[in-house]
């Protein structure tokens, strides 16, 4: 068994796999959609654009106190 060694890890030899790009794109908004919120104040990013008003109701009920804005009872 060889020494295991700094220069032994970083040796390209001993780097058999190569890192997913899913890996090298953590926090990239490369591919997804924006959606803003609050005039403009937040912005989320959604990989998949149909689900767009789900997360702005979802967004509007965490917020607040779980009552919509436009559902006020008269």
């Amino acid at each position: 068994m060889k020494k295991d060694t700094l220069e032994n890890r970083m040796s390209m030899a001993n780097h058999r796999f190569k890192i997913p790009d899913a890996k090298l794109l953590t926090g990239s908004v490369t591919g997804k959609f924006p959606i803003v919120l609050d005039g403009g104040r937040t912005v989320i990013f959604i990989s998949d654009k149909s689900k767009e008003s789900e997360t702005r109701l979802k967004y509007e009920l965490r917020r607040g106190n779980g009552v919509m804005p436009h559902s006020e009872k008269k």
